[in-house]
Formats: structure tokens, sequence, C-alpha cells
């Protein structure tokens, strides 16, 4: 996944970036636009929201910002200690967003009416059942990096033949794996449960970090293998942006269809620039 040169080494980078973009600016516009289509103006927790909001932009900063303003080696990529410094962060927050959303403050997440309803939000889970979940989370995500990685070829073929630029490749890759997700959150929208929506695009956006980060940073430790992570000047200032617009949009907890465009719009403009930057 990290061999095969300077492209090969980027394509971690402009997939965790694509899946942040995708989710944050498309996902959340979508649910937001239906949502507001069909139901006036929805509502959500902010103390949830905003919870989430600051770990998905702490995480992106060090992922993705820091390593272009680091001095101790090449501009964009970050040394072996500073790898496992960004993978321990991510790994750790991720945990504790975790820990708060199902278990220490889990309110914050739960639909300020009817919480205790079952139709609106899923009762907490047993120790069994969330031990049993976490493993094929994790069988899952393999299997997911598994099949990207078989895609890929044919994915750079078909980039190849349109004279696209390389990073469509990381996008159309963020798209596979966040297909679930988004249909889901989509579907909650409708069903006029923004808050479950809210909980599934910032928790894989999240998820997109906490989990990816550690396990591309391990394998290029140990396989010694390159890894560019610092994001070209477009793309950190797209990213600024759209957190920028999360922040007021998601600002207030309510939303309606100006909110759902103004994210859609973000995303029409981070596609057209990914064809022609």
């Amino acid at each position: 996944m990290l061999a095969g040169g300077p492209e090969k080494a980027a394509l971690p980078r402009d997939t965790i970036f694509a899946a942040i973009m995708l989710i944050c600016t498309g996902v959340v516009g979508i649910c937001m636009m239906v949502g507001g289509l069909r139901h006036r103006e929805q509502t959500f927790q902010l103390d949830g929201a905003n919870a989430a909001l600051a770990a998905l932009v702490t995480l992106a900063g060090v992922s993705l910002v820091l390593p272009s303003f680091t001095t101790s080696s090449v501009e964009g990529t970050y040394t072996d200690s500073q790898l496992v410094m960004a993978a321990v962060a991510s790994l750790v927050l991720w945990a504790v967003f975790v820990l708060v959303q199902t278990v220490r403050h889990r309110d914050y997440f739960l639909p300020e009416v009817n919480a205790a309803n079952e139709d609106v939000h899923a009762v907490p889970p047993t120790t069994r059942i969330a031990v049993a979940s976490l493993v094929l989370l994790l069988i899952s995500l393999v299997a997911v990096v598994g099949l990207a990685k078989q895609l890929s070829p044919t994915i750079e073929a078909g980039i190849a033949a349109v004279n696209a630029p390389k990073t469509v490749i990381g996008i159309i890759i963020a798209m596979i794996v966040l297909l679930p997700e988004t249909w889901a959150a989509v579907r909650a929208a409708r069903a006029d449960r923004l808050q479950t929506s809210m909980n599934l695009a910032l928790g894989s956006a999240l998820a997109s970090i906490g989990l990816t980060i550690p396990a591309v940073v391990a394998t290029a430790v140990i396989l010694d293998l390159s890894l560019v992570l610092g994001l070209q000047i477009k793309d950190m200032a797209l990213l600024i942006l759209t957190f920028m617009v999360a922040a007021i949009t998601l600002g207030t907890g309510r939303t309606t269809v100006m909110q759902g465009a103004t994210h859609l719009v973000l995303f029409a403009i981070f596609i057209f620039l990914a064809f022609v930057p």
C-alpha cells in the first residue's frame, strides 16, 4: 500500500483527507438537505457534536497539517518518532471519544426527545456484545483495507485512462469504504433522526483517522516504508475552510436546507478541485 514511489507513499494521506472531506461536506450536507426538505428543521445535541468536532480537528491537524511544518524530516513527512507520536495520539483520542460516546457521557449523543425510545436510539449494549462488536470491527477493517488494496490497480487504470490526477484514487477508495455509513446516515436523517446521522457521520470521520493512522504508521515503521502525510497548501486551505463552516453550521444544534446547501457546495468544490487542481 505504501511501496511504489511518492504517489503510493501519499495514498494513505489522500484517502484519509478524502474521507474527512466526503463526510464533513458530502455526508453531513446530504443528511441536512434530506432532513430539511422532508422535516423543514431538525435538531441534535451540541455537546456530542462539539466533542466529536474538537477531536476531529485535533486529529486532522496532527496527522495531516503538522507534517508540512515540522523541520526534522523532509516537508510533508514525519520522523519515525514523530510518526509513533501521531499514531498514539490518534488511537488514544479515538478510544477516549468512543468511551465518552458509549459509556461516560452517552446522553450527549442521544436525541433530546424520547431518548429512552428504542426506535429512536438503541439501548446500551452489554459487555459481551461490545467486545464482539470490537472484534468484528477489527476484522471488517482488515477486510475493507484488503479489498481496497485489491481494487487499487483497477482504479489506477481507470484514473490513468481519463488522465485524472492520482489523488482521485484516494477519493474513490474513501467513497467505497464510507458507502455503508453514508446510506445509514441518510436514512436516519430522512426518518427525522438527525442525531443518529451526526453520530454516524462524525464517528466515521474520527475512525478514518483514529484507526487508519496507527495501522499505516505501524506498517511504515516496521517495513521501513516512506509515508507522506502533510497536505498541500490547496488541500490544507480547503480542510480549514470545511472545519470553520462545520463549526458554524453545527454550532446551533438546528439545521435546515441552508446548512445542507452550504456543505454540499463545499463538497462540489472539493470534487471539482480534485480533478482540476
